[in-house]
């Protein structure tokens, strides 16, 4: 049975990850897996991020996802980060589309590294129109009454719309959205995680949530439910950061995770993509000890530009 149980992971690594040019239906990018602040991290010293000064590491985005439908030949993109320029080339090199930039975007809460990005798409940069842009209510006034975000809509560079919680949104004939409350830091605006059914399939993007007992829903239930998950991996363990308290910005630690998780069977644990991960957590650094730990207790950690 234990051999079986592995060939199922294999045979499910091989469905869901594949070339685009394979694809003709709708399919997964992800385009960043680092939190806000980026890899390399502003006024960084420490080892790990003088390893990519040093050459040791490739430059990792800020966590982003983008949904693609060949079919319709849209494009859709899960939080705006600062690295929206790189991303957005990465993003034309898989799957360009003459003469618009992408179909909408959504945001999952107000801090900097998820809405950020907005402002390439402003008069001094892009200058786009009409982009809709999603979020909870309370983020779309946040936006609209707040420069230069403000500004944008003054300008009709994009449509601010607002998206009612645990209310499924159709995207289209092929994909739709269910907005889902977590708990989180909110000073600005509430935050969500995505619930994207695609395919057939089912899909959860939660890069930001505090520990997983204070949220009302099972996550273990979602994992059984799900396909496909990109869970909060923000830090791998507590004290990791030597000068700030880390209960003031509360994470489930990836260690406390695969805890709660040690009891899924391996297929359940191959869902799980860890993202959103501090210039801090080793788990960021390629072939790292610690990236290897979590691979071999059946989890994963998310890479940018890897395609499900």
């Amino acid at each position: 049975m234990k051999h079986l149980s592995l060939l199922a992971v294999c045979l499910f690594s091989l469905l869901i990850t594949v070339h685009s040019q394979d694809l003709n239906n709708p399919y997964l990018v992800v385009l960043g897996t680092a939190q806000d602040g980026g890899y390399p991290h502003p006024d960084c010293k420490l080892e790990c991020c003088i390893k990519y000064y040093q050459g040791k590491e490739s430059r990792h985005y800020v966590s982003s996802l983008a949904i693609i439908d060949p079919i319709s030949k849209e494009r859709f993109l899960f939080d705006c980060t600062p690295d929206f320029t790189m991303q957005l080339h990465h993003l034309d090199s898989i799957y360009p589309v003459e003469g618009k930039m992408m179909d909408a975007i959504f945001l999952t809460h107000a801090h900097i590294g998820h809405y950020a990005g907005l402002m390439y798409l402003g008069k001094e940069a892009m200058n786009t129109k009409h982009i809709s842009v999603y979020g909870t209510a309370d983020l779309m006034s946040y936006l609209s009454s707040n420069g230069p975000w403000s500004q944008l809509q003054t300008l009709e560079n994009v449509n601010y719309m607002s998206l009612p919680v645990n209310e499924k949104l159709q995207l289209n004939e092929r994909i739709t959205i269910t907005p889902i409350l977590v708990p989180h830091r909110d000073e600005f605006s509430k935050t969500v995680c995505y619930e994207i059914n695609m395919d057939k399939r089912t899909i959860l993007y939660i890069p930001d949530i505090n520990k997983w007992e204070k949220w009302d829903h099972d996550i273990v239930k979602m994992i059984h439910e799900s396909d496909l998950l990109f869970i909060d991996g923000t830090f791998l363990n507590n004290g990791e950061l030597q000068d700030r308290d880390m209960s003031e910005i509360p994470h489930p630690f990836i260690t406390e995770s695969m805890k709660l998780f040690k009891d899924l069977s391996n297929y359940d644990k191959s869902k799980i993509h860890f993202i959103h991960l501090n210039h801090s957590n080793p788990a960021l650094i390629n072939g790292s000890k610690a990236q290897k730990e979590i691979e071999s207790k059946g989890f994963h950690v998310a890479h940018e530009f890897e395609i499900y």
